[in-house]
């Protein structure tokens, strides 16, 4: 095994330069990869804006498997009275069209108004809230 240059985990921008590959600290490094894909997800978009082709570049796994995520991730969220699921919808850039009545979590293919095949893609976030008192 060799020595180089390496970033571990690109997202959180921990890197490590000229390590062994058998070393034992290369572990410490990787700590943010024990959490699983759906809880990187909602580290990710608490408190923030992501779309899909985002939140894809920064855990390193295709588009639509985020968007399969994601679809997890809403119910979870649902589960829990001090977090609020936010989608912010897709809409046409030319008509300016906005798909709020959409259910499906994925960017739709084209404008039903306009048929431009323009679309800004749906952006996801998590809101804090303060728990209700009944």
């Amino acid at each position: 095994m060799g020595w180089g240059t390496t970033n571990c985990h690109e997202s959180c921008g921990l890197s490590r330069t000229w390590f062994s590959l058998r070393d034992p600290l290369r572990c410490r490094v990787m700590l943010p990869l024990e959490r699983t894909p759906r809880q990187r997800i909602i580290d990710l978009i608490t408190r923030t804006r992501l779309s899909s082709y985002q939140l894809a570049q920064m855990l390193g796994i295709p588009e639509r498997q985020v968007e399969e995520h994601l679809t997890h991730v809403v119910k979870t969220i649902a589960r829990d009275k001090t977090r609020r699921f936010i989608l912010d919808p897709a809409c046409c850039q030319d008509c300016d069209f906005v798909f709020r009545d959409r259910s499906r979590l994925t960017r739709p293919s084209r404008c039903p108004h306009c048929r431009s095949e323009v679309i800004a893609a749906p952006r996801y976030g998590i809101d804090l809230s303060a728990p209700q008192i009944e």
